[in-house]
């Protein structure tokens, strides 16, 4: 397989030529919606949905902290399976779930396994009503043992450490007030007790969703999506996958999935993707753009742009300015788009900036 049929099969699976009929449909949701920037989640359904969207006055949908500790969207019915997947099998799959403060809670002394637990206990017992994060920080830390919370410079106080919260607020039955600000936690409705046992055929279809969705994919790719380590992710491999060599790598997916990547439609879509759109998640950066200086121009270390999607490739960058009420976009094309395809790409603009409440917006072009 080449990377132009690679990312065809992806634009279907990733519902962006808009055959679904509402979000509960889509494989995006399914897989869990990130939300971490202003309007992600919102976007990327525009990207995917005709008509109004709409994710706050949505019941089917709830936002928590899940997958790496980021907040995702996940049908409410969906969510029970989510967190027992997001139960860690051992303490080396605890540990590489904090991520950047791994080094920091392996400094406690304490299984890892242990700290996940008493933080979310410790959550547990502190959130009995919607709190704002800050409210619930300066609670909890009282009550969890030192090496669980360090001292903040911006915050000026000693508080639990980050990852550590998120990644331990589903287990005390949390989950994200949507389109609060700030972010304020809540208790889950109807949560039950607090499981500590291990499921790892939740976990494996965390990874079989990435496939389905991102594939073919490879093992340390999924892993790094899961916010695992890779011997974690060998440990809940699926079993049912068609091995595929894309551009000379073996890579993974879904055998059921394999006769859609052989035969994808065509991907003959424009689409404005919003920053940490799922499209752009999957974690082989070097297919989706290959050339380095334009990936660099699509994932930076701070404030990504959204990307344009035109002719089955990531075609561009966008961003945008509001003033009042007019939204000005600035859309930078990496190589010159015809005229069709500019006009399709303003008019996903219009959408854009209608579901984001601006009344009036205006294009700008580079390149």
């Amino acid at each position: 397989m080449d990377r132009r049929q690679v990312l065809a099969y992806r634009i279907a699976e990733h519902g962006l030529h808009r055959s679904a009929r509402d979000a509960a449909g889509l494989a995006v949701v399914r897989a869990g919606l990130q939300d971490s920037m202003r309007d992600t989640a919102l976007l990327a359904l525009v990207a995917r949905l005709d008509g109004p969207v709409s994710l706050e006055d949505d019941e089917r949908l709830v936002l928590a902290w899940t997958l790496r500790g980021a907040p995702h969207y996940h049908l409410r019915s969906d969510l029970p399976e989510v967190i027992r997947a997001l139960v860690p099998l051992d303490d080396t799959d605890a540990l590489a779930r904090m991520l950047w403060q791994r080094k920091e809670m392996a400094a406690t002394g304490l299984a890892a396994r242990e700290v996940v637990f008493t933080a979310a206990a410790a959550l547990r017992k502190v959130v009995t009503e919607p709190l704002t994060k800050g409210a619930v920080s300066a609670a909890v830390t009282k009550v969890l043992p030192p090496p669980f919370s360090r001292w903040c410079r911006p915050c000026n106080a000693t508080h639990i450490q980050e990852q550590l919260m998120r990644i331990a607020a589903p287990h005390g039955g949390l989950r994200l007030v949507a389109g609060a600000s700030p972010a304020t936690l809540a208790p889950l409705e109807g949560r039950g007790r607090m499981r500590k046992a291990p499921d790892p055929a939740a976990a494996t279809e965390v990874v079989a969703r990435y496939l389905r969705l991102n594939g073919p994919a490879s093992p340390g790719e999924a892993a790094e999506f899961a916010g695992t380590a890779r011997t974690v992710v060998d440990r809940t491999w699926p079993s049912d996958l068609a091995e595929v060599r894309v551009e000379g790598k073996t890579r993974y997916l879904p055998a059921d999935r394999l006769e859609a990547l052989e035969n994808p439609p065509e991907p003959d879509v424009v689409r404005l993707l919003p920053p940490l759109d799922p499209f752009i998640q999957a974690r082989d950066k070097a297919l989706l753009v290959p050339d380095p200086a334009r990936r660099k121009e699509v994932w930076k270390m701070l404030g990504n742009p959204g990307v344009l999607l035109a002719d089955g490739d990531v075609a561009g960058t966008w961003r945008t300015k509001g003033s009042g009420a007019k939204l000005t976009f600035t859309l930078t094309a990496f190589d010159p788009l015809p005229p069709p395809v500019r006009e399709e790409a303003e008019a996903e603009a219009a959408r854009v900036a209608a579901a984001r409440g601006f009344e009036k917006h205006a294009v700008t072009w580079v390149g």
